[in-house]
């Protein structure tokens, strides 16, 4: 491979290959590095973002209750969130298009209108629990969140408007390298490593066996470890970024390493639940968890976990906007993307500026029940997760669409299994909530 191949395969930015060094790249080591830094970051930035608010409430409300028991369902869902992502990075790259974009195009404009408004509705819906978390990690802190939530709008709304898209995905690839301190707390925090290993490994239930608090817990854990946005993000993302064919492996790459970071940072945000737990504390959200945590660990790791909290909700804050902006974009024609400046894309950057500004403001009502939203959201997105993946799996079975890069048998087999699990928690959700007594009730409470 030439250096101007290398240059022209990595988004086709040959400009910012050939001057690094004023020389032609030799060593096919280096231009393989080279050529990952380029293409890296969708698959990253779109899996470390979904550890985002609700995912940390998520998570560590189920350490808090059930100690580390479910950490072997976390550990499941990692070849299930590679493998639905890897089929958007081939769909993004050999369309060029935004997945709300190829649903018009494919299946008409019914099931186009169908899966927008499922998008819009989680989203925004998602974008209320990121602020939540906001609102009750400064309160926590001792920042009045009537400053400090408008003021996170305000930098995120920044954040975007800087008609540079490498710019934008710099500073929120930083951000999501920050995800790396659960690491440290899970370190402090958690039990012997053979019970974190057994319960990884081993599938067990907590005692008193299968009750609807339990059940309800799994599927949100399902919907906020694959979340329906994930899809448009990271599709629209490889299309703004103009990634090539030749991109394919490295793209792959990018989402499997995001992958494997984003769900050994829920198996600590788990653990860190698990010492709440541990310690007696009765888990009510995430903030008040750090709270209690820093009564036996100290106040530097009760801060590092709000911190922690508020760095979560701003990367699925930018992602998720983003998701919106870029599918309502495509949908309506408008110029969509942020290699653009405010002028040329007006529509797509206020209608960003409008979903940030619309849930920060929410979260601000007074007595608002912001943890049972923060839940809530994460169960919604897990029922109507299935019907989005029937639609990307649909369009990965184009052979004129895709050529070599459709769906082989086994990615099929796969896929389906996958989409005929989601359904059939999707079901239970359904029946538990239509008859509440389905489920016997736990006899005891949980034990690690």
């Amino acid at each position: 491979m030439t250096n101007k191949t290398l240059s022209m395969s990595a988004a086709g930015v040959e400009d910012e290959v050939m001057p690094v060094r004023g020389r032609v790249v030799k060593s096919k080591g280096m231009r393989d590095l080279l050529t990952f830094l380029m293409v890296v970051g969708p698959g990253l930035i779109v899996m470390v973002a979904d550890n985002d608010a609700g995912a940390v409430s998520t998570y560590s409300q189920a350490g808090a209750q059930y100690g580390t028991h479910l950490l072997w369902i976390v550990l499941l869902l990692l070849p299930v969130c590679y493998f639905i992502q890897e089929m958007v990075v081939r769909l993004g790259i050999a369309t060029g298009k935004g997945h709300a974009a190829m649903i018009y195009q494919r299946f008409g404009k019914w099931w186009g209108l169908f899966s927008l408004v499922d998008l819009q509705l989680v989203n925004f819906l998602t974008l209320v629990t990121e602020f939540a978390a906001i609102n009750l990690a400064l309160s926590k802190m001792g920042v009045d969140p009537r400053y400090g939530v408008p003021l996170s709008a305000a930098g995120l709304i920044l954040l975007v408007l800087t008609g540079s898209y490498r710019r934008w995905e710099r500073i929120v690839v930083f951000l999501c390298l920050l995800d790396f301190a659960w690491f440290a707390i899970a370190f402090r925090l958690g039990p012997p490593i053979g019970q974190i290993v057994k319960h990884a490994l081993v599938p067990s239930m907590p005692a008193g066996g299968m009750t609807p608090d339990l059940m309800f817990l799994v599927i949100a854990i399902v919907g906020t470890t694959i979340a329906p946005w994930q899809l448009f993000f990271q599709q629209s993302c490889i299309a703004d970024k103009r990634l090539r064919f030749a991109d394919v492996k490295w793209a792959r790459l990018d989402t499997f390493l995001g992958a494997c970071i984003t769900i050994t940072a829920a198996v600590c945000m788990m653990i860190a639940g698990a010492a709440s737990h541990a310690h007696g504390f009765r888990f009510t959200d995430p903030a008040q968890m750090a709270a209690d945590i820093g009564t036996f660990a100290g106040p530097v790791m009760r801060n590092l976990i709000l911190l922690m909290m508020i760095n979560a909700a701003v990367l699925g804050t930018t992602a998720i906007s983003l998701s919106s902006a870029w599918a309502y974009g495509e949908v309506r024609g408008w110029p969509h993307s942020l290699q653009l400046p405010w002028r040329e894309a007006r529509g797509f950057y206020s209608l960003y500026l409008l979903c940030v500004a619309a849930a920060a403001g929410i979260v601000l009502i007074p007595r608002a029940p912001l943890q049972l939203i923060i839940l809530g959201v994460q169960v919604l997105a897990g029922v109507i997760l299935p019907s989005a993946i029937v639609f990307l799996q649909l369009l990965l079975n184009d052979k004129e669409l895709l050529g070599e890069y459709a769906n082989k048998p086994w990615n099929n087999w796969v896929n389906w299994t996958i989409i005929v699990v989601l359904f059939i928690l999707s079901l239970i959700l359904a029946a538990q909530v239509t008859a509440p007594n389905l489920f016997p009730s736990a006899v005891g409470g949980p034990t690690t």
